[in-house]
């Protein structure tokens, strides 16, 4: 009954004990240190590593690279300047008749080799041969009365002295004699004129050339005012080539001309790929154009085999001077980087260095060393660009000796301006 009346006392519970939440926090923070434990660990090996490998204890060696080599040499490098021309005659000229008149026979054929003087057309010469007669007639009748004005006035000088005319009489007759006789000069130059149309009528070549298509048939009617005239006569051999040249090379091409030297000029097909013909540098323009910025020279040529067409698009080598005994390197073996212009040297023990170097003028094969390098050494021209300083190297085919090429040699490769 007292257990109804009043519940019994209940006891604190006593407090919960700290250790299972004191684990959790360690398992939370023993991972992170754990990794960064293991990280410092792999950091310090790997940096063992490389300090093996660096110092050569420890690690394999790197294989040598294989690359290709040539040996710098001493040589002549021509100074050359390239350029777009076309081919461009010394001579043109359009045939055209000097009278009006039937055509009536053409003595050529299309693209024959016609000589000064040839037989070309032969215009009606019937209307001129009667002009001419008509004028030589004139000419006659106006002799005739000079000749008596002239006997008219002998005879008047002697009654006059002898008072039997007047002194007026004879002056009249003394200028009837002068007007007979300019009517015989006119007559005269009426009678040349007439000639010369007649001799117009047969046409001749004016030069030596080849001769184009025919633009006039037999029959035909034709004028001094014709525009295409009868045909068009080409002069080929010799013949030129025109081209133009920035106007900074000009100074170094006018003091080789004033110094008398004739320069060589190469002219290579349009796609600068075959030798047409090997000339002379003539003469340079007067002015430079303001548009451009450049000059035009033009270049003579025999053109015996006529490899070279009037309007021909061509391309130019005007070989201006040529540097003897100097240091040439192949293109390939120059680079370029942090130290500068600079070359890859194969020492004897098959390693390599970087030997900074100064270079002059090139072309699309050889490059000139004005310092830095000798004739002789060994240079990397294949795989540089896996190499550094003191690399090993394995030397393919052996050394490779470098040649440069005459300037009329290799249109192919030579068809960038040389660097300067």
């Amino acid at each position: 009954m007292d257990d109804l009346r009043s519940p019994p006392e209940l006891e604190p519970a006593p407090p919960l004990a700290p250790g299972p939440a004191r684990s959790r926090r360690r398992r939370s923070w023993g991972w992170p240190l754990l990794l960064l434990a293991l990280a410092g660990l792999g950091f310090i090996l790997v940096e063992r590593a490389r300090n093996a490998h660096r110092f050569g204890r420890g690690a394999r060696p790197t294989p040598p690279q294989s690359v290709g080599a040539a040996l710098a040499f001493k040589g002549d490098m021509p100074i050359t300047i390239d350029a777009l021309g076309a081919v461009t005659p010394l001579a043109t000229v359009t045939i055209r008749s000097r009278i009006s008149g039937q055509l009536q026979s053409v003595g050529f054929r299309e693209g024959q080799e016609v000589k000064a003087g040839d037989f070309l057309a032969q215009i009606d010469p019937r209307p001129y041969q009667v002009a001419l007669e008509q004028a030589q007639g004139t000419l006659a009748k106006d002799e005739a009365a000079l000749a008596q004005a002239k006997a008219d006035l002998a005879r008047y000088q002697i009654l006059t002295r002898q008072d039997s005319i007047s002194r007026q009489q004879v002056e009249d007759q003394q200028f009837l004699v002068r007007q007979d006789q300019a009517a015989t000069v006119a007559d005269r130059a009426q009678v040349d004129n007439a000639k010369l149309n007649l001799a117009y009528c047969r046409i001749v070549s004016p030069l030596a050339g080849r001769i184009g298509l025919r633009q006039v048939d037999p029959g035909n009617y034709v004028q001094p005012t014709d525009a295409n005239g009868l045909a068009v006569i080409t002069q080929l051999r010799p013949i030129s080539v025109i081209f133009s040249i920035p106007e900074d090379e000009l100074p170094q091409v006018m003091a080789r001309l004033k110094a008398g030297a004739k320069l060589p000029v190469t002219i290579f097909d349009r796609n600068n790929t075959h030798q047409l013909a090997t000339g002379v540098l003539d003469t340079i323009d007067n002015q430079i154009d303001t548009a451009t910025g450049t000059v035009k020279l033009r270049a003579s040529f025999a053109n015996a085999d006529e490899s070279l067409f009037p309007n021909q698009f061509v391309n130019a080598r005007v070989l201006v001077d040529t540097l003897t005994g100097v240091t040439l390197v192949p293109n390939a073996a120059v680079q370029r980087g942090a130290p500068g212009t600079f070359v890859y040297v194969v020492k004897p023990n098959k390693t390599v260095s970087v030997a900074p170097i100064k270079i002059g003028p090139s072309d699309a094969l050889d490059t000139t060393v004005v310092s830095g390098l000798s004739p002789g050494q060994l240079l990397v021209t294949d795989g540089a660009d896996r190499l550094s300083e003191g690399a090993r190297v394995i030397v393919q085919n052996g050394p490779r000796p470098a040649t440069t090429a005459s300037p009329t040699a290799a249109p192919a490769a030579r068809n960038r301006r040389p660097r300067r």
